[in-house]
């Protein structure tokens, strides 16, 4: 019997479902058949990886029409904190020593000086003075090791110079504390102009070089750029405040993008953390990957698309 995902047995999935919890899927191809890739075993080691294949073409191989997702039981008890930093350096820190004192949250969310001047005018939030960025974190579990967990944490907060240390006391605060994380987009809207948002990934350990590298290009270029994300796993969003209807703004935007993906390349990251390439990001690929990773991506798609006819234009110029 199908399971629904507003179960309440079941966690509430924040921010999508990501491939770590798609099991298998149903495609229609470009010849018009119909394959099913994967299965509802935890395990499968039979053939290519056609799953990962599909999730990760952008649309450009098939159509998904079903998809085998794996489900995880609510936990017995969890946590939310936040934790303000005079600088996102700080904070940068911290991740990297959160993880080390072995306790890996379930969100670790990160949110710089920019991001937090917009939230806190949209939301009315209220926020120690020349705060510089803001950590999210939340653990779940077992309800013994958690308040343990919570005390490693603290102690890495404050190592790094934490001003000020929340810990939600029951689910109303605990919703209090996310609605920054949640704001921060529309927050920017809401001041802003307009924005270029980009999705970039790197090694969790150099997320505070990362930050200095986004100041720099800010300043370089005379912008501002607010960052927000999923720090747990070295996923920032890069938002570049911009006039549209303004040629200088989108041309030194444009000279700004270029630096930030050099500097996530430089870091061994990636350009894209989640988002895929699509058509804007198209002529910055090979900044990532070879000619002959490119090579080979474009033979699979000339098999299975040979009159590209889906997603035609989308990731290779």
């Amino acid at each position: 019997m199908p399971i629904s995902l507003d179960s309440p047995s079941y966690q509430e999935v924040k921010y999508g479902v990501t491939r770590d919890y798609i099991l298998g899927l149903e495609v229609v191809t470009p010849a018009g058949e119909i394959i099913n890739t994967g299965g509802k075993t935890v395990k499968r080691a039979t053939g290519y990886d056609l799953t990962r294949l599909m999730i990760g073409s952008e649309g450009t191989l098939g159509i998904i029409t079903k998809l085998i997702i794996r489900l995880i039981p609510l936990p017995e008890g969890k946590k939310t904190m936040t934790a303000v930093f005079r600088s996102a350096e700080d904070a940068a820190r911290t991740v990297s020593d959160i993880i080390r004192s072995k306790v890996v949250p379930t969100t670790l969310e990160f949110l710089d000086r920019n991001t937090l001047s917009c939230v806190k005018g949209s939301l009315e939030m209220e926020l120690p003075e020349n705060s510089g960025a803001m950590l999210l974190i939340e653990i779940d579990g077992d309800p013994m090791i958690l308040d343990r967990q919570e005390g490693r944490i603290k102690e890495a907060c404050l190592k790094n110079g934490a001003v000020e240390f929340n810990v939600a006391a029951n689910k109303v605060e605990s919703d209090n504390l996310w609605k920054a994380r949640r704001g921060a987009s529309p927050s920017m809207l809401k001041f802003w102009p307009g924005k270029i948002s980009e999705d970039i990934v790197v090694p969790r350990n150099v997320i505070p070089e990362m930050v200095k590298r986004l100041d720099a290009i800010a300043d370089r270029h005379n912008l501002t750029i607010a960052s927000f994300g999923h720090a747990g796993d070295g996923n920032l969003h890069v938002n570049i405040k911009v006039d549209k209807k303004n040629a200088g703004d989108m041309k030194r935007a444009d000279e700004a993008i270029k630096d930030i993906f050099k500097a996530t390349v430089e870091l061994e990251g990636a350009i894209s953390g989640e988002h895929g390439i699509g058509i804007s990001k198209a002529p910055y690929l090979r900044m990532q990957l070879s000619d002959s990773e490119i090579g080979m991506m474009k033979a699979i798609k000339n098999a299975l698309d040979p009159n590209n006819i889906m997603n035609p234009g989308k990731i290779f110029t």
